[in-house]
């Protein structure tokens, strides 16, 4: 089941830097940090782009069909926000929101697919995981601020401005409270809260030391995202894995007092 969301995450992440890089190919020709994309720069041509795209996204419905129905249902509803992702930074200061709907929709996928329905409880983690995008995409925005500016593309960046690290700072404190919420309605154990403190201070750090105005700082603070993701993942897998284990537990001990 990993391999197939790994798998199937890499794909679509693809798709989305194709539909993306067509949607802008104009705009990334007046971006400094994109004009030598392939599109932009005309390595590659828009029908070889949508070429490459129903591949991509022919491998990915390969791999969605192996679900159940349920799962199915909800990765073919989050092509609409995929294909619809570019059009909003035409039209709202907003797009790192429907961002974080569109790259999180893998926790609601998983739940479902692991469990064959969708329940509440996955919330804290879509949401947490929505807070999280809006954090790293609104630094991410910032190396491109003065280019957006002037060819018209809007993002959060350019609606915070000087105030980013106050609301970075909300949106940081909305994933901790979203992930605490989730370990609590899970009864995780010790791993999960100390890898999620481990975020909070991470986050924290990449706040307080985040520079606005420089374009590779913010490219820095963006990558180290990277380890948020990594240190996450490891909590839960192994706050899993010593819950399971307690689990077991005293059905061996009851045992042991039968024999």
């Amino acid at each position: 089941m990993m391999a197939l969301f790994g798998t199937g995450a890499i794909l679509m992440r693809g798709a989305g830097c194709v539909v993306n890089d067509l949607w802008d190919k104009d705009f990334d020709k007046k971006v400094e940090r994109t004009k030598s994309r392939p599109l932009a720069n005309g390595d590659l041509t828009p029908k070889e782009a949508v070429g490459l795209l129903a591949v991509l996204l022919s491998s990915s419905l390969g791999i969605l069909l192996q679900m159940n129905w349920t799962t199915v249902g909800l990765g073919a509803s989050s092509l609409v926000l995929v294909f619809s992702y570019p059009f909003f930074k035409r039209i709202t200061n907003w797009p790192q929101a429907v961002l974080g709907l569109t790259f999180n929709y893998g926790a609601l996928m998983g739940f479902t697919a692991v469990t064959g329905h969708f329940c509440p409880i996955i919330l804290p983690l879509y949401f947490a995981g929505w807070c999280w995008t809006m954090v790293y995409d609104t630094i991410y925005a910032h190396q491109d601020k003065s280019d957006d500016a002037l060819i018209g593309v809007k993002s959060t960046a350019l609606l915070f401005g000087e105030n980013t690290k106050k609301y970075l700072t909300a949106f940081s404190t909305g994933m901790f409270a979203n992930l605490l919420a989730l370990g609590v309605i899970t009864d995780q154990t010790w791993p999960y809260y100390l890898g999620i403190s481990a975020i909070g201070g991470h986050l924290g750090h990449q706040i307080y030391t985040l520079d606005i105005g420089n374009g590779e700082d913010c490219w820095n603070k963006f990558r180290s995202n990277f380890w948020i993701g990594a240190v996450l993942f490891v909590s839960i897998v192994g706050s899993n894995m010593i819950k399971e284990q307690k689990e077991k537990d005293p059905v061996k001990e009851s045992d042991e007092e039968c024999v």
